[in-house]
């Protein structure tokens, strides 16, 4: 029975490659199975900071136009906020 085994795997070089390369790809801390579970978070975090930067500069552009032009920030009110002035009335229609 021991003729049928493959000379490399009687190899003790061969088979001592073959453990390590077991242990790096999927026991130890650092193993390839972690690493991509790291890198797919990673890219996850990016796709988040790359929105919320946008969405940052997005507001940070309509903070700038409300403080500096007062019909846009009266316009604002109003819409946003339901403000009216003392002699209006508001009508809120509502479409489905």
């Amino acid at each position: 029975m021991l003729n049928k085994v493959p000379s490399f795997l009687k190899n003790k070089y061969f088979i001592a490659v073959l453990v390590f390369a077991v242990w790096m790809l999927f026991f130890d801390r650092n193993s390839m199975i972690q690493r991509y579970k790291l890198g797919q978070t990673l890219k996850k975090h990016q796709q988040e900071r790359e929105f919320y930067l946008s969405e940052i500069k997005k507001d940070s552009i309509g903070l700038h136009e409300l403080s500096s032009d007062t019909q846009n920030l009266i316009r604002f009110a109003r819409e946003k906020y339901l403000m009216k002035k003392d002699n209006e009335d508001i009508f809120l229609i509502i479409k489905d």
